[in-house]
C-alpha cells in the first residue's frame, strides 16, 4: 500500500478558507453554473487506482460509492455517462514520456488486471468509453467531439486522482468551453493534503466544486 501523506496538524483548512475569501475579493471563485445539457465523465476509476494493492492505488472506497450514487441519479435523469480510462500497449510505445516520471505507469497495460474498471461500479454497455494515454481525458482523444455531438455543455466530473487526471481533465474541459462541475465526494486522491488543495484550486479557477447531494438534487430536476 502506498505511503499516505496525512493532513498537517493545525489550521490548514482554516487557511484555505481565509485564502478563498481573499481570492473572492479579488474577483476569483465565481460560479460557472450549469448549462442546459450535462454529462457525467468518470476519470480513471480503474483497479490500478482504486485498489491499494497496486503501487498507483489508494483507499478510494468512499469515492467509488459516491460515484455509484452519482450514476444512479444521472441515469434516472437520462444523462449520458462517459468512462475515461488510461491504458497502454504492452510495449508502451504509445505512452510517451510519462512512465519516465512514474515508472509504475507501466502496470497499466492492455489485458492487465489494473486497467479494468472497479467492479463495484455499474458500467453499462450503452455508456461511452474513452481510452486515454495522458492525464487529461481530452488530450489525444475524441471525448470533446463525442460530447459536442450530444449537445453537452456541462461535465459532471468524478474519478481519480484529484491532483492528477481529474485536475488535468477539468482544466481542459474549461479551456474547451464546457462547464466543469467537480462532484466533491466522487473524486479522490492518494493523499488528503493534495486532494484538498487541488479541490480548492479547481474551485477557485476552473470549475464549480459541488457536494454530491447538491448535484443529485439538481439532476432530479433535469428533464428525463
Amino acid at each position: 500500500m502506498p505511503e499516505t501523506l496525512e493532513m498537517p496538524e493545525g489550521g490548514f483548512l482554516g487557511e484555505l478558507t481565509e485564502l478563498r475569501a481573499r481570492f473572492a475579493r479579488s474577483g476569483m471563485v465565481r460560479r460557472i453554473g450549469w448549462g442546459e445539457r450535462p454529462a457525467v465523465v468518470v476519470v480513471d476509476l480503474i483497479r490500478g487506482f482504486t485498489d491499494p494493492a497496486c503501487p498507483l492505488g489508494g483507499e478510494l472506497g468512499e469515492v467509488v460509492e459516491a460515484t455509484g450514487a452519482l450514476l444512479v441519479a444521472a441515469r434516472a435523469a437520462g444523462v449520458p455517462v462517459f468512462w475515461a480510462m488510461v491504458r497502454y500497449r504492452p510495449d508502451m510505445g504509445d505512452a510517451g514520456v510519462w512512465p519516465a516520471k512514474i515508472p509504475a505507469q507501466r502496470l497499466l497495460v492492455e489485458g492487465g488486471p489494473w486497467v479494468e474498471l472497479d467492479e463495484r461500479l455499474d458500467a453499462r454497455p450503452q455508456d461511452d468509453r474513452v481510452v486515454k494515454k495522458h492525464a487529461s481525458a481530452f488530450l489525444g482523444t475524441d471525448l470533446d467531439v463525442r460530447l459536442r455531438r450530444l449537445g453537452v455543455d456541462t461535465v459532471l466530473v468524478a474519478g481519480a486522482t484529484t491532483s492528477g487526471c481529474v485536475r488535468a481533465s477539468v482544466v481542459d474541459a474549461c479551456g474547451l468551453g464546457f462547464r466543469p462541475i467537480v462532484v466533491r465526494e466522487a473524486v479522490g486522491d492518494r493523499a488528503p493534503l493534495v486532494h484538498e488543495v487541488s479541490l480548492f484550486d479547481l474551485d477557485a479557477k476552473y470549475a464549480d466544486v459541488e457536494d454530491l447531494a447538491t448535484v443529485v438534487a439538481r439532476l432530479a430536476g433535469e428533464p428525463r
